[in-house]
């Protein structure tokens, strides 16, 4: 009998554990709000360029932007990309703008550009660009995360985790 309990007992402390691991997990990659002076804060930002050139956040204001936090040791980030290369063909002409802010050295950045040239503005946020990701409701800091501004500056849409034909469709009705 001792034994039983003692098996019932271990399995009710790995199962709340595991409920509580799951918790953690789940709430750690839940968006939270954005800070309040975050987005403020976010279109007074300035950025060097891969090459050195100024990426002004201030530059794109007066339309849609989708910024895209990416670096080229994610996987999904890279396979995203394109995507977001097309988005930016095809709604340019509708007022919309990308801007991808690496997380990553200005090194491999320009590296990975040589082989899958952008034809968006990159800014070399580097590891602090995880700091800002976290101000705008990426509590975790992960990668890749997209956030839409309107035309006015307003936070719309944001997401943590690969970007979809879906959501791209969804956004760009925002015009």
């Amino acid at each position: 009998m001792k034994v039983q309990r003692r098996t019932v007992l271990v399995a009710g402390v790995a199962l709340a554990a595991a409920g509580a691991g799951a918790w953690w997990s789940q709430r750690r990659l839940q968006l939270q709000p954005a800070l309040d002076e975050a987005q403020a804060a976010f279109w007074l930002s300035e950025f060097d360029g891969p090459n050195g050139e100024k990426v002004r956040v201030a530059d794109f204001r007066g339309r849609p932007l989708l910024v895209n936090f990416w670096a080229t040791w994610c996987p999904p980030c890279v396979e995203e990309l394109p995507m977001l290369n097309t988005f930016q063909k095809t709604q340019a002409a509708r007022g919309w703008q990308v801007l991808g802010l690496a997380v990553d050295q200005p090194s491999a950045v320009r590296s990975f550009m040589k082989k899958l040239p952008l034809d968006f503005p990159v800014g070399m946020a580097g590891f602090g660009g995880t700091e800002l990701s976290r101000t705008l409701g990426n509590p975790a800091g992960a990668l890749p995360f997209s956030v839409v501004f309107g035309a006015s500056g307003e936070l719309h849409h944001r997401k943590l985790g690969k970007l979809t034909e879906t959501d791209l469709s969804q956004w760009a009705m925002l015009v």
